[in-house]
Parts: structure tokens; C-alpha cells; sequence
């Protein structure tokens, strides 16, 4: 069987034109080159390289053997990457990161699915708002984070890599007795007048709110705070509001309000997951990637998004 590092010498050898320049290149003695391609030529019972006035050259054996080396090296090359990718899904750890409402959907079972799969993995969770988790990913402090982002917020998240999973519209969320509830296609405009309870003002959802309000020509009357979504639904549900959730975050909604598709379109946030660029996934993070694709695909099957 050729001998994989002695081969790699001969392509070196040959290449540079001295066994001098080999083990310079390679950090080796010369005498440790010269013996390496004399076991070669054992090993094969050829003569590989000839010396002539313009250094050392290739035989014609030679020159066969080192015709397969890229294609030997790319094959090892290629068995090692998947050995590895294999490894690093059975032990190691996986830093995750989520914000809230993802955390409370598509987090929960692709967590169970990625455990059961990969027991030996060592998972984190972490939650927040997407531009706070988003610095700390590019710091490497996360492995995966799951995000969202609305027009005109792409400059949060430069210099991560991306994958879109889904679209997630903002439904209007009135009392159920609220007389606007009966109608099926309300406008922002016909809220104008309406007590609004929305995220912390300087949350991302909160400041879509406000622009799509604006755009709409008012300027929203908020009245309560919370960036507990469930909060809110119980808000609006006691009567005190209304406000625009997100539905990821009407996978479990409360009794009392309903919801409404706004005319002519909802706002919509695109949630996606994200690694670090310059990092690389880990092959535990492209698992979870995988699952976390799945269960984004089976949401939206659902009729939940």
C-alpha cells in the first residue's frame, strides 16, 4: 500500500526540481527526503525520479504514480471532512439562540428532535431581541441564532450567513366584542382612533409598528407595554386594546380576542436562521439547521403562518 506522506514528498520533490528545495518547503532534512523517496521506490519496486542538468525530474513511473496524487489527496481529503462532519454531531456542544416567540414554536420541538438524534451533543439556549443576539453571533458566542428582520433592517445583520426559513405576517388583534371585529377587512386607518398595546418601544416590532402607522397617516395612542406576547393577547382580550401580533406568536391564542387580516397587506417580518460568516458552521449547528428547515416547512403546512 503507497504511503501517503512519502508520496506527498515525491510530488514535491518533482515540482520544485530538488530534494533541497522539498525540504525546505516541507520543513524537513534533505536526508529525510532522500530516504523517503528511496522507500517509495521500494515500496513500488520503481525507479521514480532521475537526476539530469535540470535537477530532478519525474520517470515515467514516476510520472504515472503522481498523475493519481490530486485525485488520492482530494478522495482523503474528502473521507476526512466526512468523518469529522460525523464527529462533530456526536459530541461537542451547540450554542443556539432564539428570540421569544420563536422560542415558544419552532424552538421547542426541533430542541426534542436535534436531542433524540444527537444525544450527545451539549445544547444551549439562549433568548433575546435579534439585534442584540446578532453582535454577540458575530462575536462567536453563538453557534446558530434563529432572527427575524423587516424591510430596511438588513444592516443589522451583515456579515452573518443567512437562511430563510419563513415569512411571518402581523395580524390585528381586537376584543372579541369590539364592534371592528365583526368586519373582515379593516385597514390600519380604520384603527386610527383605537388604544394601542404593542413590545417595548425601542423592540424592533414595536418601531414597525409605529412606521406602518405612520405610513397609514396617525400616530399610534399606546397605552400599555409588554414584550410578552401572551401579555399582550391578554390585554387586548380584557378590552383595554389593540394591537398587531406577530403569528408566531398566535400559535396559542387567547379566548376573548380575535384576529384580523389587515387590507391591503400585514406586515410582514422575515424570520431566518443565521452562523457566523467568518467562523463557520459547525457540523452540530447544520444539523440543528436541518431540523429547524423541517419544522419551519411543517408550520407552514399547518396553516400557522
Amino acid at each position: 500500500m503507497l504511503h501517503l506522506t512519502r508520496l506527498k514528498i515525491l510530488g514535491e520533490v518533482v515540482q520544485r526540481g530538488s530534494f533541497s528545495a522539498a525540504a525546505e518547503a516541507l520543513d524537513y532534512t534533505q536526508s529525510a527526503v532522500s530516504q523517503a523517496v528511496a522507500r517509495l521506490e521500494s515500496e513500488t519496486g520503481a525507479v521514480l525520479v532521475v537526476r539530469d542538468r535540470r535537477g530532478v525530474r519525474a520517470t515515467a513511473a514516476g510520472a504515472v504514480l503522481l498523475g493519481h496524487a490530486d485525485a488520492i489527496f482530494a478522495q482523503v481529503r474528502a473521507a476526512e471532512d466526512e468523518l469529522a462532519a460525523v464527529l462533530g454531531v456526536r459530541g461537542g456542544r451547540l450554542r443556539l439562540a432564539s428570540f421569544p416567540s420563536a422560542g415558544a414554536t419552532l424552538i421547542p420541538q426541533a430542541v426534542a428532535a436535534f436531542r433524540s438524534l444527537h444525544p450527545g451533543v451539549e445544547l444551549s439556549l439562549a433568548e433575546g431581541e435579534p439585534e442584540e443576539i446578532a453582535p454577540r453571533l458575530r462575536a462567536g458566542e453563538f453557534d446558530l441564532a434563529l432572527l427575524f428582520q423587516f424591510p430596511g433592517q438588513e444592516q443589522h445583520f451583515q456579515g452573518l450567513d443567512k437562511i430563510a426559513l419563513i415569512h411571518d405576517p402581523m395580524w390585528i388583534a381586537l376584543p372579541v366584542e369590539h364592534p371592528l371585529a365583526r368586519h373582515h377587512n379593516l385597514t390600519l386607518a380604520d384603527l386610527a382612533a383605537e388604544d394601542w398595546i404593542q413590545t417595548s418601544i425601542n423592540s424592533a416590532c414595536a418601531r414597525h409598528v409605529v412606521s406602518v402607522c405612520h405610513g397609514a397617516g396617525f400616530e399610534p395612542r399606546v397605552s400599555f407595554e409588554s414584550d410578552d406576547y401572551d401579555t399582550v393577547q391578554g390585554l387586548v382580550a380584557a378590552g383595554v386594546g389593540v394591537a398587531l401580533i406577530p403569528r408566531l406568536a398566535l400559535s396559542h391564542r387567547r379566548p376573548g380576542l380575535v384576529v384580523r387580516r389587515l387590507e391591503p397587506e400585514n406586515p410582514v417580518r422575515q424570520v431566518f436562521a443565521a452562523t457566523g460568516a467568518q467562523a463557520g458552521a459547525p457540523p452540530a449547528a447544520q444539523a440543528m439547521l436541518d431540523i429547524l428547515s423541517q419544522r419551519a416547512r411543517e408550520f407552514v403546512a399547518q396553516g400557522e403562518d
